[in-house]
């Protein structure tokens, strides 16, 4: 890995989050909570961070357009089509570990 200078190294992350992005937008039936739970981040997250490093190379983005982004489509449209309502069980657990 030391052979690989910054801009290379910076272009294979870059080709990584984008398989990343690309595999979350296919698995529509992995839920947040389910990431969250086994992970401890989902595609929310994976939004902010999104915000938080354009803001670092001082562009503005909204979460809602970095959303956009992550899940492929407007995020209030993906919820109506793919998420789905939250067990008692995986409300549990995501409640344990906040604690």
């Amino acid at each position: 890995m030391n052979d690989i200078n910054n801009s290379l190294k910076m272009e294979i992350q870059s080709d990584v989050f984008i398989t990343l992005i690309k595999h979350l937008q296919d698995k529509t039936e992995v839920q947040n909570i389910e990431l969250m739970n086994l992970a401890d981040f989902c595609r929310n997250c994976l939004s902010k961070w999104y915000v938080s490093a354009a803001k670092e190379k001082g562009i503005e983005i909204s979460y809602d357009e970095a959303r956009e982004i992550v899940y492929g489509m407007p995020y209030d449209e993906w919820k109506k089509k793919y998420q789905k309502e939250a067990t008692k069980e995986q409300l549990d657990k995501f409640n344990a570990k906040k604690k």
